[in-house]
């Protein structure tokens, strides 16, 4: 049995400092050729290193054609690209890691620069296709033109990260700095998340031009377009509650306020257009949803902070956070709350002046709906203040190997290791 994913990594041999890792499942055809372009690069450049592949469950013969050539086996049984990738990762024996695909789409012999790189001091070497050249047939047009420059955007905009080309196979890093981020992806993900944990741990991240061919292989790749896309977009919003819940929390909730308070006093017009109690309503809904948004954006940085998801944030946030406990809950909540309170006491007062009778539609909507509204978010608050508080509660957890859950996996297992 290897080592566990979740354990202590294996330190790697100081002779080694570099180690070129390939993910492969069922690479036969053309396996072979990428460990010789990694092995001649490596003689080519005296430098002192291996070829490592963490083979993911080939039923092709890949793991002798790769001891044949020269390469280390790994096996990792938890399926997945992120998981066979980070099972290598555990077993390298180099200081440096440098990663790419076992399908022949990259060129091992131009690892040099990348190299040179890691030894002035940088945790990170990007490969970015678009500026060293992608051939004509090796990245179909929805990668080239619509997934990639998106999804890179994105990873720009949400993690201020330098990288260009998110998600290029072919790239290299500081071994113990990686392993130090906890990367926890088992499948196509694992790409974005490496960057993006590295960008909010403040890495050193640089990039180099590097090319892609169409690849060896006869048969259709692993990756899947629109599935594959949506994990690592998924990927990217979950890692940033401000982008997924903060901004459009706050839009909603201001739009939704000021739509609440201008018809509270009487139907809109502008032009031909009139607002009056209808739009007031879904002005409330939008306040509400938006509310929400903000609280969940809250408690999800709260528990991913917590849990080691995501840094600790800003000293601004952290300052914030502090304050944001059970008891500010409560009393922001309450305030709310009493105006909701104060303001149902006015509806009812107009009510009784009526008799309690029958009140015209539209102006009981009005006077009743910035009550409910009151008491909807100062409901909110106070249960938002008790579930921060729930999260910030701390527990003890066994140390792998130490209790009784310490024979329980956990994780995904690199097992069968041979050199």
């Amino acid at each position: 049995m290897g080592p566990h994913l979740d354990s202590p990594a294996v330190q790697p041999e100081s002779s080694v400092e570099l180690t070129i890792l390939m993910p492969c499942l069922n690479e036969a055809e053309t396996l072979e050729t990428c460990i010789r372009q990694a092995l001649e690069f490596l003689d080519r450049h005296g430098v002192d290193g291996e070829v490592l592949i963490a083979d993911n469950g080939s039923t092709d013969g890949s793991q002798e054609l790769a001891r044949r050539a020269g390469a280390r086996v790994v096996d990792v049984a938890t399926k997945g690209y992120g998981a066979a990738l980070m099972g290598g990762i555990v077993a390298a024996r180099g200081r440096f890691v440098a990663m790419g695909d076992a399908d022949d789409s990259y060129d091992f012999g131009t690892l040099y620069p990348f190299l040179e790189r890691l030894r002035a001091g940088d945790d990170l070497v990007m490969g970015n296709r678009f500026r060293g050249g992608i051939a004509e047939g090796a990245m179909p047009p929805l990668h080239k033109y619509l997934g990639n420059p998106v999804l890179s955007f994105v990873g720009r905009l949400f993690f201020r990260s330098p990288a260009k080309d998110f998600h290029c196979g072919l790239r290299a890093f500081n071994r113990e700095a990686i392993l130090a981020l906890g990367l926890r992806t088992t499948g196509m993900e694992f790409a974005s998340e490496m960057v993006v944990k590295a960008s909010l741990a403040k890495l050193k991240i640089s990039e180099e031009p590097t090319t892609l061919r169409p690849d060896g292989r006869s048969r259709p790749p692993h990756l899947r377009s629109w599935r594959d896309g949506w994990r690592h977009l998924r990927f990217l919003l979950l890692y940033s509650p401000r982008w997924l819940f903060l901004y459009p929390g706050l839009t909603l909730m201001v739009l939704g306020l000021v739509a609440t308070a201008v018809l509270s006093a009487g139907p809109v017009t502008i032009g031909s257009l009139g607002l009056d109690v209808g739009t007031m309503m879904f002005g409330v809904a939008a306040t509400v949803v938006g509310f929400q948004a903000v609280i969940f954006s809250l408690l999800s940085r709260s528990y991913a902070a917590a849990e080691g998801f995501l840094p600790p944030g800003s000293v601004r946030f952290q300052a914030l956070e502090r304050r944001m406990n059970f008891e500010s809950g409560i009393v922001v909540g309450v305030v709310i709350l009493l105006v909701g309170i104060l303001l149902t006491v006015m509806a009812l007062i107009d009510w009784g002046d009526a008799g309690f009778g029958r009140l015209d539609p539209a102006a009981s909507v009005r006077a009743a709906t910035p009550a409910a509204l009151g008491l909807m978010l100062g409901s909110q608050t106070v249960l938002g203040g008790l579930f921060i508080s729930l999260l910030r509660i701390r527990v003890l957890r066994p140390e792998p190997g130490v209790g009784p859950q310490a024979a329980t996996p956990t994780g995904a297992e690199v097992v069968g290791q041979q050199a």
